[in-house]
């Protein structure tokens, strides 16, 4: 099976990376119930850091707001086991089965794989994200720059503005000034 499919069915829940019973289920080629059976079976090889059982509401909420899980899981309504790295090696000791083997390390593989890339990310992907940080720090100083020379640009328009404004007032008062009458003065006109 291809590691990045296992990786896909690995979940984080309660702190911890976690397998399905139904994924391994359908891994193992085997029933969810007979797999849950043989591990009720075997309960003492479970300790609650190799395998718990979700609670409803915590199956509830994953239901709610995964797009990874299975369209079939949505409408399970019996919280799955969830099997954790240790969990996953001694599911195998106790199905027995050679694709159990086989498909446990293949699954043991793609947790060392996930732990790895957490604790040493990959040199070129680092490198590639400080790069798209210092592009992207360049590209919003442009943009603060621009954004401030259109504001010098925008306050020297706005004082030429006033500038006429002032102007066009200072002319239409000129021209509301009150006038000499034109005509003769008679004694009716005379004050």
């Amino acid at each position: 099976m291809e590691l990045q499919l296992i990786q896909n069915m690995i979940y984080e829940i309660r702190g911890q990376r976690v397998m399905f019973d139904f994924d391994l289920a359908e891994m193992y080629e085997a029933p969810t119930k007979a797999l849950k059976q043989a591990v009720k079976r075997n309960l003492r090889r479970f300790p609650s850091d190799f395998m718990f059982e979700l609670t409803k509401y915590e199956w509830k909420e994953l239901v709610t707001n995964c797009d990874q899980l299975p369209e079939t899981m949505k409408h399970n309504y019996v919280p799955p086991f969830a099997f954790t790295e240790h969990g996953v090696a001694m599911l195998a000791s106790i199905l027995k089965s050679d694709i159990a083997v086989g498909v446990s390390v293949q699954i043991i593989r793609a947790f060392v794989a996930i732990r790895q890339l957490i604790l040493v990310p990959p040199a070129d992907r680092m490198t590639e994200l400080e790069k798209q940080i210092w592009e992207l720090k360049q590209y919003i100083e442009d943009v603060f720059t621009d954004y401030n020379d259109i504001n010098e640009d925008t306050r020297t328009q706005l004082e030429l503005i006033n500038e006429a404004l002032a102007e066009l007032q200072v002319k239409k008062k000129l021209e509301n000034k009150s006038r000499n009458p034109i005509g003769f003065k008679t004694g009716k006109n005379k004050q």
